[in-house]
Order: structure tokens, then sequence, then C-alpha cells
């Protein structure tokens, strides 16, 4: 089985990237199932309907999210309606869920999004080791055959620790939130994909897709001014995930990086 798991989506520029793109991605890699992280993806932050129905139409199969995806309460009720639609699951809320079973016919693909607590701002969130716990074993009283974890997190520490928590035990674990990728696309010792950062799909010359010259300001002089997206050229980063079909272990696993103007 091969996952493709696509980095945070920032900005409506980042899913027109995303829409031109993922198709090509999806031959080129033979993808079964896609992921997209997409709780930045509409104009002036957090995810609306409209941006998740984009994402879906590009090719993904499941969006999770992270800090910012209950920012816009009018997201709400679809997050009720679409189960393929996730949020953290230890972000305490009254709508959506952090948890999803995926039919692929041969075989099913459970996801997992999950908020780290280490310098994330407004995510508020419960321990995540025992929320994994909790969810992979509803996944496996739910016959999954294959379980992948999105985990929003700030600190790589805490990103890396709870992917040594589970190895041997989920298929993949991919970080997300920080917009910049790593290097380190690995299998862990005990059979689970892994990496740190999946990246950003979104505007190349920006920080973390916002115009550049604010997130100065906003640094040097404390200039409270609004978040801009910035423009041009984009950038979409993700990570593939190959499994053994009889054992669900990971065999491989790709970092990538694609450009489009």
């Amino acid at each position: 089985m091969r996952i493709l798991t696509i980095g945070d989506v920032c900005s409506p520029s980042g899913v027109t990237a995303l829409i031109r793109l993922l198709p090509k991605l999806k031959r080129e890699f033979l993808a079964d199932a896609v992921i997209v992280n997409g709780e930045n993806s509409a104009l002036g932050n957090g995810i609306t309907k409209q941006s998740a129905m984009d994402i879906f139409s590009a090719g993904a199969d499941v969006i999770t999210g992270g800090n910012h995806t209950l920012r816009r309460p009018e997201v709400f009720p679809f997050l009720d309606e679409n189960p393929f639609v996730l949020r953290p699951h230890n972000i305490e809320a009254d709508v959506g869920r952090g948890y999803c079973l995926l039919d692929l016919g041969s075989t099913n693909l459970a996801v997992i999004n999950l908020s780290g607590q280490i310098y994330l701002e407004r995510a508020n969130a419960q321990n995540p080791f025992l929320a994994a716990d909790e969810l992979i074993e509803k996944a496996k009283s739910d016959g999954a055959k294959n379980i992948v974890v999105d985990f929003h997190a700030e600190a790589t520490s805490e990103k890396k620790a709870l992917g040594y928590y589970l190895d041997g035990t989920v298929t993949a674990v991919f970080g997300t939130h920080t917009h910049i990728q790593t290097s380190d696309a690995q299998v862990l010792p005990n059979g689970t994909g892994y990496i740190t950062d999946l990246g950003m799909t979104g505007p190349e010359n920006s920080v973390l897709g916002v115009k550049k010259e604010i997130i100065i300001n906003r640094l040097k002089y404390a200039d409270q001014s609004k978040f801009e997206f910035a423009s041009g050229r984009c950038i979409l980063s993700g990570c593939l995930f190959e499994t053994d079909n009889k054992t669900s272990k990971c065999i491989s696993a790709t970092s990538f990086t694609r450009f489009i103007d």
C-alpha cells in the first residue's frame, strides 16, 4: 500500500497549487490513499467548507487539521457532517472528530489526528500519548489494517518521542504544523514510517505562508499588523509511505518537494 501525505495547505494559492499538482503526484507515486493537512487552507486562516471541498476535488481522501481548525465557527456543521475532515482528537470540542476509517476495498486505513502540547498556540490539548492509545485501540477494534497518525505539533522532541512510542504499533507517524520539511523521513526500528514534519503547500517566498515583511516587523518591532498570505511561486511538500500488505509495516518513507508558479 502507498500512502501519500501532504503538508499543511496554506492559503488559497496553496489550494490552487494542490489542485494542479496532486493528480500528477497520485499517478507518479501510484498512491492508494491521500491524506492532506488543510487547517490553514482558507483565506484569513483556518478551514472552511469550500476550502475543504477544493482539497477533496484535488484528490484527497482525508483532510487532517490542527490548532487553527476550530478558528472559524462556520465550518463546525461541516466537521460534524463529513467524517473525513478531522480535527485533533485531544483538543476538547463539541464538534468534529479526530479519527476516521477509510475503506479502500481490499484493505482499510485508520487516520488519527492529534495535537501536541508544547509551545502550541490555541491548542489547549490533552495528553497526546494517552489519546493515541485510546484511538489505536478503537482502530484495532474497528478492524483497521493500517493506522496513520498526523501529529500536529511544534516541538520536534515531542514529535520524535511520540514516533518512538508508537513504533511497531502504527503504520506511520508524520508531523505537521511547522511548515518546514525535515530531512528525517525514515522507517523506525519496529516498522513504523516517520517524518518529523511534512512541510508546507503554499507560497515559497514567505514565512509560514505569510508575507515575510509582516512577520519580520512583528518580531522586530512587536507590530501586530494583521497577517496576509504571500503570493508568487508555491511549494508543495510531503512524504510517501509504502507498506507491506501482509504485515502493514512500513517498508519505505520518501519525502519530496515540488514547485509550481
